[in-house]
């Protein structure tokens, strides 16, 4: 049985941090509109949200009020209608689709609900898989890398194994491993419990919140869960495109 990290809340050595360093992520008057011949759908209105260095902030509210869109803005994934982005002070409307790629690549982990592992690629290979489109890390420091990943998430003695072989929980914990590899700046986490049972999700929130404490893992969480959103430093309401608190 796996070495399981105790809850965050528990463990010696935890520290808070309850101020931010320094702007990871800013975005400034941010709209997304969404329009047919017949109808103008506002999925974001005049969204202004600053992402500090070693932040955890989640993100609530209704399904359709526009939480995914805006994680799919900051994750470079989607464009706005207009306003303004920077990454590490750095206005990201001037690049290219290919230097965004590469941002996205190498500042940006993604953790999605649904966990987007390729059942046919053991964890080992699934982890190492996005550094295979990173220039400059060889075959060698992506084995590490990705090793290295993940013993941070307990998982060490999994790494031959496939995802069908795995639970939710521990396929939770590749996908985070997986994100992890790439040593991103800033993690975005769409629902990481959403498919869980209560137990799992713990577990995965207590990795997330270890991440952040003892790593100082930049991570932006959306969520539907009340309990493990008021667990972050941060909570941020949405309600129809608009942040309401």
């Amino acid at each position: 049985m796996e070495n399981m990290l105790a809850p965050a809340a528990h463990r010696a050595g935890d520290t808070v941090r309850p101020q931010a360093g320094p702007p990871v992520l800013q975005l400034r008057n941010i709209e997304k509109v969404y329009q047919t011949k017949t109808i103008e759908t506002v999925a974001l209105h005049q969204v202004n949200l600053t992402i500090g260095k070693g932040e955890f902030v989640s993100i609530m509210g209704p399904s359709g009020c526009g939480k995914s869109t805006l994680l799919s803005i900051m994750g470079l994934l989607d464009e706005p209608t207009s306003g303004e982005i920077e990454l590490d002070g750095r206005p990201v409307q001037s690049y290219s689709d290919r230097e965004l790629a590469a941002l996205r690549n190498h500042k940006i982990g993604f953790v999605f609900q649904s966990y987007h592992l390729i059942n046919d690629l053991s964890v080992l290979d699934n982890v190492e898989l996005p550094l295979l489109y990173r220039p400059g890390v060889s075959g060698r420091e992506r084995r590490e890398r990705a090793y290295a990943a993940l013993e941070k998430v307990g998982l060490g003695a999994r790494t031959n194994h496939f995802p069908g072989q795995l639970s939710g929980g521990q396929r939770q914990r590749v996908a985070i491993a997986r994100a992890l590899a790439g040593r991103p700046e800033l993690i975005l986490a769409d629902e990481p419990t959403g498919n869980l049972d209560s137990v799992m999700g713990e577990e995965i929130m207590d990795l997330l919140l270890h991440l952040n404490r003892q790593e100082g893992t930049t991570i932006v969480m959306v969520t539907h869960d009340e309990q493990q959103a008021l667990k972050t430093q941060r909570l941020i309401r949405f309600f129809d495109g608009s942040q309401v608190s």
